[in-house]
């Protein structure tokens, strides 16, 4: 480790976040062309998701969510932060990022609900219960790229890469 980093990001959470981006690519381009696979990615993906739950109650300071899930207004005052220049440096997950691991997190667990309903559930087969299914998954597919503006964002912000951060584990110091 390079002097002034620290270990922020434990392999488990690195794992699961980049098994969860391969995943979740993968069961969209599945999706109406290899139904089979796409339960088969869609049932990984649910395993992962649980293991991220699990893990953020019972894992490394940093991937605990008492560590950094804290209030909408918190968020907010980050996000007014960034756009006057001066936001706050957060080692682990700062509010908004915070947020929208919840929101993707609760949005694929609607995605596998209504995915598993609507194959295999007491209402398989039903027309609306496909559509909320396509529709959780646009949801979900609209939180990454908001997600993802807010790597972008946030990174150009602190001058730090976070997309290097979760690949590595480090980042600098406080």
């Amino acid at each position: 480790m390079k002097a002034g980093e620290i270990r922020v990001w434990d392999p488990f959470v690195r794992v699961l976040h980049w098994s969860l981006v391969l995943l979740c690519a993968a069961a969209w381009i599945t999706a109406e062309k290899a139904e089979a696979a796409h339960e088969a990615l869609g049932l990984a993906v649910v395993g992962i998701v649980t293991m991220r739950l699990l893990w953020g109650w019972i894992g490394t300071r940093h991937a605990r969510f008492a560590s950094f899930v804290r209030p909408p207004a918190a968020a907010i005052h980050y996000l007014a932060g960034l756009v006057r220049g001066r936001s706050q440096r957060y080692v682990g997950h700062n509010p908004a990022g915070a947020l929208s691991i919840l929101a993707l997190l609760a949005s694929l667990t609607l995605v596998a609900a209504t995915g598993w309903g609507s194959a295999h559930g007491p209402m398989a087969g039903a027309h609306w219960l496909e559509e909320v299914h396509e529709g959780t998954a646009s949801l979900f597919g609209a939180l990454v790229a908001l997600h993802l503006a807010g790597v972008v964002v946030s990174s150009l912000a602190s001058g730090e890469n976070l997309v290097r951060a979760m690949i590595t584990g480090k980042k600098r110091g406080s």
